[in-house]
């Protein structure tokens, strides 16, 4: 067990990517095995003193920003334990600590396709799980949980719970469980799930598996030591490409064509997001407002797919020769540089300006996607506000990021904030699809899920967590 005490240490641990202002911690303990996590947790248990788990410092919720108490740290929980070979791909069992690259270059080495696909590839395994993350190829592949065979994790108390998918499943809403000498007993959360892409508070069905309780919970309700992917086989191949519009509204015409394609990804860039690729990669187009990058997998040859997408793209009006292409691994390295450069920039940005980025993680039912999207547009148009627009525009899924000059457009980011997540339930969606609620969204699911609901999740969090120690402020204001 490491520990931390020296506050320019601790200091690291107290940002994200969400650029929250505010942490504190009294220090950073370190366990490097599972039994090492489950003695903290006893310890902090009968104390009653706050842990807050730290992955990577990707997230875009504020989850890993402790206020308070001790920070339990995974970064040394790095092992890939276990690779298997099946018939039709195989499984990889990871720890918590694990980095997105690393876990990709082992399943990689081994034929199999790890399917996310984030932006951040220093993400860990741990966060992943905890948030039911996506990404881009979620368009084809689904969320994280999909793939979730089993895990081990730390209940509050400090029991250590292992599971496989299948073994433990509801009767209707009610779960019933044991970890180590202990029972537990409890309803599920009544409401009903958004039809969409969703990361927003604890998944709830009838008859649903217990690994889908954990998957997604935030560091709320136990501490994921390591987790067991079922993975397909890797493609043959990947075709990637970068096309350019002359405006939006034709990007958002391509997108919805491409769709019926089957792509594995449909990402969407602004023409303000250009702006950013710009002053890094002056090749971008000079008349490109929009951009749409997406992939499929090569099935039968390259001259194949590069066929199918001509004809799509030109069909549309897509200037081939303004086209970028990748059919390798190298090119398609150069195209997630690009990729990240993006939000990476906005986080400069927001940290020169002092202020924090006013974000969305809103996803909606595809047949509500052009209105979602008009209502962005009109609404960011009117409010004179700095805002880059990107996202899995596939999944209906976009993120708008405003990035405030000085408190009055803060305030006023917020606002516009708030009307965008109302919009967005008001059209059947979700308010966060891949992030998270962490400690920025609380108040948004109570207008998700009504007052009951939220009541509901917190009968779920008192049952594993009676003191509340985890993840403090995750969720749940408290």
């Amino acid at each position: 067990m490491l520990t931390k005490n020296d506050p320019a240490v601790i200091l690291t641990y107290l940002e994200d990517s969400s650029n929250l202002k505010g942490g504190h911690a009294d220090k950073v303990l370190i366990p490097q095995n599972i039994e090492e996590v489950s003695s903290v947790l006893k310890e902090a248990n009968s104390k009653k003193i706050s842990v807050t788990i730290s992955g990577a410092g990707t997230g875009q919720a504020g989850g890993r920003i402790p206020f308070g108490g001790l920070v339990l740290s995974t970064e040394k929980l790095s092992l890939i334990k276990q690779t298997r070979k099946l018939d039709k791909g195989g499984c990889v069992t990871a720890e918590a600590g694990v980095p997105i690259k690393d876990l990709k270059e082992e399943c990689d080495r081994n034929k199999l396709f790890y399917t996310y696909d984030p932006t951040e590839q220093t993400a860990f395994v741990g966060g992943t799980v905890a948030t039911n993350a996506s990404g881009a190829r979620s368009f084809r592949y689904g969320p994280t949980r999909r793939y979730v065979k089993g895990m081990k994790l730390v209940l509050a108390d400090g029991s250590i719970l292992s599971l496989n998918r299948g073994e433990i499943k509801a009767k209707g809403r009610v779960i019933e469980f044991r970890a180590e000498k202990r029972s537990y007993r409890f309803d599920l959360p009544k409401y009903k799930m958004p039809l969409t892409k969703n990361s927003a508070g604890y998944f709830a069905e009838d008859d649903m598996d217990l690994v889908d309780l954990f998957v997604g919970q935030e560091g709320t309700l136990g501490v994921i030591a390591e987790a067991e992917f079922r993975l397909p086989e890797k493609p043959k191949g990947l075709f990637s490409c970068f096309a350019f519009f002359a405006d939006e509204v034709s990007s958002w015409d391509f997108a919805q064509h491409a769709r019926k394609a089957g792509p594995l990804s449909i990402e969407y860039f602004d023409n303000n997001c250009l702006g950013l690729l710009r002053e890094k990669y002056p090749n971008v187009p000079v008349g490109a407002r929009a951009a749409i990058f997406f992939e499929d997998e090569i099935v039968e040859s390259e001259n194949t797919v590069i066929g199918k997408w001509g004809a799509l793209l030109s069909k549309k009006g897509v200037l081939l020769d303004n086209t970028w292409v990748a059919m390798n691994e190298k090119a398609r390295g150069d195209f997630l540089e690009k990729r990240r450069y993006i939000p990476e920039r906005m986080s400069e940005m927001a940290k020169r300006s002092g202020l924090p980025k006013v974000s969305t993680d809103l996803a909606v039912p595809d047949n509500k996607a052009s209105e979602m999207m008009l209502f962005y547009k009109d609404n960011l148009k009117n409010s004179a506000l700095q805002h880059f627009v990107f996202g899995h525009i596939g999944d209906s899924h976009l993120h708008v990021n405003m990035l405030p000059a000085d408190p009055g457009a803060y305030e006023k980011s917020r606002k516009l904030q708030l009307e965008f997540v109302k919009k967005s339930i008001a059209l059947g969606g979700t308010v966060s699809a891949e992030h998270g609620i962490g400690k920025t969204k609380t108040g948004f699911l109570k207008l998700l899920y009504g007052e009951n609901g939220v009541k509901d999740m917190f009968t779920v969090k008192k049952a594993l967590d009676p003191n509340l120690i985890l993840g403090r402020g995750n969720i749940f204001a408290v």
